[in-house]
């Protein structure tokens, strides 16, 4: 290709599998990562915000989640995110719970809410643990659902090492970990399937198309430009929690510097009086 271009800026990602013409690429994805959570695969989906190449091409797009509807009404929301934030978890299940109450219109009742599916692909850690895909659902402590209808997939790629690609799951995360250093003459084995190839024709795309290789740009520096304020701001936060710290310390130490100033007093007036009991 002409130039490298990483699979997991959110542009890009959004024409990978929230465009028409790619609806074949995102019906295996869903597959892939939701595995045996689905009681049946996934044939056909509608995809209700798809991939607007004016949109991004004139730098106006807002939106680059990816939200779909099976055949089954069941709906699914895709999202990659870049950088890691200690809110994320929240920002996770808020977007799921929105997405969920969206599907009820006037009139509508309780029984034809179907369930919905989140995955969330992170470039960073959130968990401090080994595992890359953690499933959540609503249960109690006891493992018992309260609904089936809230499923949310979080898979961590900065966990991700895997040596032999065995399934589609792996297949799709290694290429979202691996997509910008790969040459689509020479792919690797793991690579050599119909959808693969797809999916590399697509960054072939944004890599030889000037116009759009520009606006990719534009778009990699916004995201970059992004990531700096959101380290700033979280800098600055704990340069702020640091200071409040330390300045509860210094009242801490103050603190019982007046104490001991005044046990001292006291002791003093105490040896005073016992020297001198006529003026007690």
């Amino acid at each position: 290709m002409k130039h490298a271009i990483d699979p997991k800026v959110d542009c890009v990602f959004k024409a990978l599998l929230g465009s028409e013409e790619n609806s074949n690429l995102l019906i295996e994805f869903l597959n892939a990562m939701l595995g045996q959570q689905l009681a049946h695969p996934i044939k056909q989906v509608d995809i209700l915000n798809p991939y607007n190449e004016r949109e991004y091409l004139d730098d106006k797009l807002s939106i680059v989640d990816i939200k779909a509807r099976d055949e089954l009404e069941n709906i699914f929301q895709v999202e990659i995110q870049l950088s890691v934030f200690p809110s994320l978890p929240a920002r996770i299940l808020y977007t799921w719970a929105d997405i969920y109450s969206q599907q009820l219109k006037s009139g509508q009742n309780y029984r034809e809410l179907k369930p919905t599916y989140s995955i969330w692909l992170l470039n960073g850690r959130l968990y401090e643990d080994e595992n890359y895909l953690h499933y959540f659902k609503i249960q109690d402590d006891k493992g018992v659902s309260l609904v089936e209808h809230c499923h949310i997939t979080v898979l961590e790629l900065e966990k991700f090492h895997i040596t032999t690609i065995e399934d589609n799951q792996q297949r799709w995360l290694q290429f979202f970990k691996e997509g910008e250093t790969l040459d689509e003459k020479i792919l690797p084995e793991w690579m050599d399937t119909h959808s693969m190839r797809q999916a590399m024709n697509t960054l072939k795309q944004f890599s030889e198309k000037d116009r759009q290789y520009f606006a990719y740009q534009a778009r990699q520096d916004y995201l970059r430009q992004q990531s700096c304020i959101q380290e700033e701001r979280e800098e600055a936060e704990q340069a702020k929690l640091q200071a409040e710290e330390e300045r509860d310390e210094i009242k801490q130490v103050l603190n019982l510097a007046r104490q001991e100033e005044q046990a001292n007093i006291a002791e003093i007036q105490r040896l005073k009086a016992l020297l001198n009991p006529s003026k007690s």
